[in-house]
């Protein structure tokens, strides 16, 4: 019992996911004479590494994490041929730095920023066509937006008067004009369709009662 050794009386592990033992041996790599021993064993070390953490191996920057961590178990002080540089002290778990929170302001949260730098761009064309053509695109996505925020009404009216006040009016849309263009599309393609259906089936179906009396 005198030799029985407690873990509160051994030196604190420096990476708990790899045990002592690969502990023991980072620290009797890097007491070998040679940097040739050393390099050889730091290989073999780190296939063990591999083994017996699964979290890290499948770990996208795996190969030079390893070794990194191989490098700060032995206290930087490892002179391998290594494939990657030994890290700096303190490099390895250095905190990230906080992402800044957006502090662009956004009128419509429905519509996002992005339609709101469209708008900026739009209002910027100088041909009062590709202005206006610009305007109507915009419109038309931002019916979109608005349709799957507000599920139940699309009103054109306030998504127009929404467009002049994010582009201090300076853009705008004739509504009429897009109903009569939509309304003379979808007279134009689906009425003549139905039509000539409609017809062709009730010729068809007359021709048959017609076969049946005689």
């Amino acid at each position: 019992m005198e030799n029985f050794e407690y873990n509160t009386e051994r030196s604190q592990l420096i990476l708990k996911e790899y045990g002592r033992s690969v502990q023991q041996i980072a620290d009797y790599i890097a007491s070998r004479p040679t940097k040739e021993e050393r390099t050889a064993l730091s290989h073999v070390l780190i296939g063990l590494m591999k083994q017996l953490n699964p979290s890290v191996r499948e770990n996208i920057e795996t190969p030079q994490r390893i070794w990194d961590h191989l490098h700060h178990m032995a206290g930087y002080k490892l002179d391998i041929d290594g494939p990657f540089p030994p890290p700096q002290p303190g490099e390895l778990f250095q905190k990230p730095q906080k992402m800044p929170y957006n502090s662009h302001a956004i009128t419509y949260r429905h519509y996002g920023k992005n339609v709101e730098l469209m708008i900026e761009k739009a209002i910027k064309l100088e041909d009062p066509e590709e202005r206006k053509a610009a305007a109507i695109s915009i419109f038309k996505l931002m019916r979109t937006f608005y349709a799957a925020w507000n599920k139940e009404n699309t009103e054109d009216e306030v998504i127009a008067a929404q467009l002049r006040e994010l582009s201090n009016n300076q853009l705008d849309v004739d509504i009429q004009s897009l109903r009569s263009e939509y309304a003379e599309r979808e007279h134009r393609y689906k009425p003549q369709h139905q039509q000539h259906y409609s017809g062709h089936s009730y010729g068809n179906n007359k021709r048959k009662k017609d076969k049946r009396r005689k």
